[in-house]
């Protein structure tokens, strides 16, 4: 009979190891995984909020541009690509500072 309870008391401290284990390996993943990428993604948006008419951005798919017009009704930028080239798109679709992002020649 002590033997039975014996058993039932270690298989019960496993269950709470387990537990254990796993809150911990959460805690690393979000330490590692998740917190970095929520900083990312609020300095990106603090820059679309700061966003002024000349400055220099990379909007999506890569493409190097200049802001031309900010329209905060529609949340819709203005950014020239090309000499008299002007893509229009959301403000979200603009993703870094291009003079942070072009690499020294």
């Amino acid at each position: 009979m002590n033997m039975i309870l014996a058993a039932q008391a270690a298989a019960g401290g496993n269950n709470y190891s387990f537990l254990i284990m796993m809150i911990a390996v959460f805690a690393l993943m979000w330490f590692f995984f998740i917190r970095p990428q929520q900083k990312q993604q609020k300095k990106i948006r603090q820059f679309q909020n700061s966003l002024q008419e000349g400055t220099k951005v990379v909007i999506g798919g890569g493409i190097y541009g200049t802001v031309k017009h900010i329209d905060d009704s529609s949340n819709k930028v203005s950014v020239e690509i090309a000499r008299g080239v002007v893509v229009e798109v959301e403000r979200s679709y603009v993703f870094a500072d291009a003079r942070q992002q072009q690499p020294n020649a």
